[in-house]
């Protein structure tokens, strides 16, 4: 996984708009918010992805950029669209697994059919929320291992507000012996 004081991986993916997104043309007056999501599988997913596309105009209000990627088709990645009724939010797609382990996202394999009744992929990742600044460099991380229990979008955007008055600095930035 990627530390504070690093820039990630490269990120380049298909979007449904038809415009890939590529995190090294990414120019947020603040912030990129890149939130990977586990895929069309999950009803987790359609319920936080719902949430970020209806807070994405506040987040824009504070310079931020939003993208939602996953390792799903472009099929299942337009359902999903679809699903959450996405106006707002960029949709990602094609994540190939090598790239999302890059950015130290835990992989998991299939168990069949989700609860909702939809075949999850033989493997995919699961969800995490990165919060980069304009140069790419990392401000913010949260990778789950589980589906469960995700940064709430509402409180970033109030945290956001606290981090922009007061200039707050990335925290974990120390790298020294311990």
């Amino acid at each position: 996984m990627p530390s504070i004081d690093q820039r990630p991986t490269a990120l380049v993916v298909e979007t449904l708009s038809g415009t890939p997104y590529d995190l090294s043309l990414e120019k947020p007056a603040r912030f990129s918010l890149v939130c990977f999501y586990r895929g069309l599988h999950c009803p987790v997913c359609s319920n936080y992805l719902r949430e970020l596309d209806r807070l994405t105009p506040a987040l824009g209000k504070r310079g931020v950029t939003t993208v939602a990627i996953s390792s799903d088709t472009e099929e299942r990645a337009r359902q999903m669209s679809q699903k959450i009724g996405a106006v707002n939010l960029r949709i990602g797609y094609g994540l190939e697994l090598p790239e999302a382990r890059k950015w130290g996202l835990y992989i998991s394999a299939s168990r069949g059919e989700s609860s909702i009744g939809i075949v999850e992929p033989p493997l995919f990742s699961e969800p995490g929320v990165f919060l980069l600044r304009p140069d790419q460099s990392i401000y913010y991380i949260s990778v789950q291992s589980m589906p469960f229990v995700r940064p709430n979008f509402q409180e970033m955007v109030q945290a956001l507000d606290f981090i922009i008055n007061t200039d707050y600095p990335a925290r974990g930035e120390y790298i020294g012996v311990v």
